[in-house]
C-alpha cells in the first residue's frame, strides 16, 4: 500500500498551486494501471524531492524559496490538511531523507540533519551540519538525496556547465556515512541526476542523468543508469546515452563563429 501511496503523492504534488480546475483537468491526462487512483494531496509551492517520516509525515524540499515544508494528513483521508515550514533561507534545498527520526536536506554546498524532527513539527530543532564541502555552484548544484540498503547516504553533484570537462565531486554520485564522514566518489561521468532508487532484492543503485543541451531536437535522450558496484564512469562528458560522442569541441567552435560572424540578411 505505501508504493501505492508514494506514486499517486508524487504525481499529485508536482500540481502544487495550480487551480482546482487546473488540477483535475492535469490529472485527467495521467494514465493509470487498473486499480491505481490519483489526486491532489495538499498544496506547496515549488516541490521538488519529497521522503516520508517514520509518523507519516511527508517532508517536502524545495527548488525556489529556500525552504522545506512538512504535510501532515492528522484524520487520516488520504489529504494533507496541514502543511508547516519547518525550514527556511535555505540555497535550494530540493533534497530530503528520512533516516532513524532525523530529516536530512540537501541545499548544494551543504546537507543539514533535523533530528527528532516529527515530534518538533511546531518548534523544528536547529539543524546539524552533516557536511559543508560539497561544491557551491548552483548550476546543475541541486541536490536529491538517499539512503542506500547499506546505510550511506547517497547525493548527486552535478557539472557546473552544459558540458565540460570535469574533476574532484563534479559529475559523480556521491556516498557518505550519515554523520558526513568517509566521502567517496560512487558514479563518475553523471552530467546532473536528479533521481535515486535502490532494487529492493539486488541492492542495485538506479540513478538518472539529465542530458547535455545543443546537439539537436530531443538528442541526447537522458539516461536512466544502473550502478552495481563504486568506481565506474557514464560517460559524461565524452559520450552521452551510451553511444553518442561528446562533440565538445566542435559545439564550442560552432558557438564562437556564430559570435564573431555577423548575420547575413
Amino acid at each position: 500500500m505505501r508504493t501505492f501511496a508514494v506514486s499517486f503523492l508524487l504525481a499529485g504534488l508536482t500540481l502544487f498551486g495550480a487551480a482546482d480546475t487546473v488540477a483535475d483537468e492535469r490529472l485527467a491526462t495521467i494514465r493509470l494501471p487498473a486499480g491505481f487512483v490519483i489526486e491532489p494531496f495538499a498544496e506547496v509551492p515549488n516541490a521538488r524531492q519529497m521522503a516520508w517520516g517514520e509518523q507519516g509525515t511527508l517532508f517536502v524540499g524545495t527548488r525556489r524559496d529556500g525552504r522545506v515544508f512538512a504535510v501532515t494528513d492528522g484524520d487520516g483521508d488520504g489529504r494533507g490538511e496541514r502543511v508547516r515550514v519547518i525550514a527556511s533561507g535555505l540555497q535550494m534545498p530540493s533534497g530530503v531523507a528520512f533516516r532513524d527520526g532525523a530529516l536530512f536536506v540537501g541545499a548544494v554546498s551543504t546537507i543539514l540533519r533535523f533530528d527528532d524532527i516529527e515530534a518538533r513539527l511546531d518548534d523544528p530543532p536547529s539543524p546539524v551540519t552533516v557536511t559543508d564541502r560539497l561544491p557551491a555552484d548552483q548550476h546543475h548544484g541541486w541536490k536529491v538525496l538517499g539512503f542506500g540498503p547499506n546505510g550511506y547516504l547517497y547525493a548527486p553533484v552535478g557539472a557546473p556547465c552544459n558540458v565540460c570537462r570535469v574533476d574532484g565531486y563534479y559529475g559523480s554520485v556521491l556516498r557518505m556515512r550519515p554523520d558526513g564522514s568517509e566521502i567517496e566518489v560512487y558514479a563518475w561521468g553523471v552530467r546532473n541526476s536528479v533521481g535515486l532508487a535502490w532494487h529492493p532484492v539486488t541492492g542495485d543503485l538506479w540513478f538518472t542523468d539529465n542530458g547535455r543541451d545543443h546537439l539537436g531536437d530531443d538528442l541526447p535522450p537522458c539516461e536512466l543508469n544502473l550502478a552495481v558496484g563504486p568506481g565506474r564512469h557514464y560517460g559524461y562528458p565524452f559520450c552521452h546515452a551510451g553511444t553518442l560522442r561528446g562533440r565538445m569541441l566542435s559545439w564550442t567552435l560552432t558557438a564562437i563563429i556564430r559570435r564573431s560572424v555577423p548575420t547575413l540578411r
